[in-house]
């Protein structure tokens, strides 16, 4: 039988809880080639020189597709559901000038700087209010789930409002995302007979939810509503419209990405807070840490792990290693942000972490334009958790763990509570 690679071995849903051991094995290589021919890298430094390098493309389709993956039900990684999919691209996987196209004509209907520079702060009350009710909703009970209860509806909710989705669509879509992210698999168990059953699910799900958002756009397009998505359908910028397939990627990018990330932000933030107490309470004490507590909850623990859709458009000289033109390239920012190298004791939680640069967001062209929407969700749900749940005690660690391995986040965490305060 041939030894796993540490990366391999990281990807095994036996090791989603705590992969952090695995990573750092797998950094003493920077740049690891797999039996797959997929090049890994693990470190900060070079991450970052990726993440401004041309020569990295984030196009699908500049990728070559190997034999295998050209088969309906493949376990190829390259083989996943949404690409098999949606053939159009969206906005995190395309290039310029197609990519800084799209971007100039997505974010001035987005909210944040420098086109509204208070639509983020101006949101802080309605989510401010959701949080509320979601906390005075956990009144009388004695054990709560902090993603079912809390950390889900929060994001959902405020991303439904800011793209003019109904929010009575949200258990289609919910259930939509869930079953694509089961069909993922990038590991030495997507050759498994479960798996590959999950990816034909998967697809057909990413199908019903493109129908959904090119129906949702079709109704914008006769009718123009509030929110992103109608400003989109109806753009008469000076670059045009988006194609209706390029429409329909980036719809549901926005609507997977609006929440999913957050939830497991939130969600990880709750369990990392409760798993070390003496932080807990500094955070009680001293609620101004809030700000720099989130950025070092998004590197601790970071809701995406890793990203899979570069490749070398050009051979690559990097960290001893030639990544050679054609060669997936997968960034494991959940390795970076424990990179030695670049933070000093990486594995303890510091929430006045100096010089916290961290790759939560990633880098460069691609940084994710929703960073300051996220990061008030995140920072009004954990300090009103911090402040109003009288003595939060977990009741498994670790808790189950959903399968998907980029979006990397706990399916439950139960946790025991003798009250919420006013």
């Amino acid at each position: 039988m041939v030894e796993e690679t540490p990366w391999q071995q990281a990807l095994r849903y036996a090791n989603r809880a705590d992969p952090y051991p695995l990573y750092e094995e797998l950094r003493k290589t920077p740049v690891a080639r797999q039996p797959d021919g997929t090049y890994v890298v693990s470190t900060y430094r070079e991450i970052v020189a990726l993440l401004h390098d041309p020569r990295v493309s984030s196009d699908l389709r500049k990728r070559p597709v190997p034999a295998a993956a050209q088969t309906e039900g493949s376990a190829e990684p390259v083989a996943e559901p949404i690409r098999a999919v949606l053939t159009e691209p969206n906005i995190i996987t395309c290039d310029p000038p197609e990519h800084d196209r799209d971007r100039r004509m997505m974010v001035p209907h987005f909210v944040g700087p420098p086109h509204a520079p208070h639509a983020i702060s101006d949101l802080e009350p309605e989510i401010r209010r959701i949080v509320d009710g979601l906390l005075d909703n956990m009144r009388g009970k004695t054990r709560i789930d902090a993603v079912d209860d809390f950390a889900y509806p929060l994001p959902v909710t405020v991303i439904c409002k800011i793209l003019g989705v109904p929010l009575e669509d949200e258990p289609r879509f919910h259930q939509w995302v869930e079953t694509a992210l089961d069909a993922l698999d990038f590991g030495p168990e997507a050759a498994s007979e479960e798996i590959r059953s999950r990816q034909a699910g998967g697809r057909q799900a990413v199908r019903e939810f493109g129908q959904f958002a090119a129906d949702l756009l079709d109704r914008y397009a006769r009718q123009p509503g509030p929110g992103m998505l109608s400003a989109m359908v109806n753009e008469d910028g000076p670059e045009g419209r988006m194609s209706k397939g390029v429409l329909v990627s980036n719809a549901l990018l926005l609507i997977f990405a609006g929440h999913e990330t957050t939830v497991n932000l939130i969600a990880h933030s709750v369990l990392t807070l409760l798993r070390h107490p003496d932080a807990l309470e500094k955070l009680r004490r001293r609620p101004e840490l809030i700000v720099p507590g989130v950025e070092e909850l998004l590197r601790f623990e970071s809701s995406v792990q890793f990203w899979h859709t570069r490749s070398a458009v050009e051979d690559i000289d990097i960290a001893g290693t030639t990544i050679p033109k054609g060669a997936p390239i997968f960034l494991a920012y959940g390795s970076a942000n424990r990179d030695p190298e670049r933070f000093t004791d990486p594995d303890e939680l510091d929430l006045e972490r100096p010089d916290n640069q961290h790759l939560g967001f990633s880098q460069g062209i691609h940084f994710c334009f929703g960073a300051p929407l996220a990061r008030l969700e995140v920072q009004v749900a954990v300090g009103e958790f911090v402040r109003r749940v009288q003595n939060p005690r977990l009741v498994e660690d670790p808790p189950p763990y959903r399968h998907n391995q980029i979006f990397r986040g706990p399916r439950h965490v139960l946790v025991d509570i003798d009250g919420i305060r006013d």
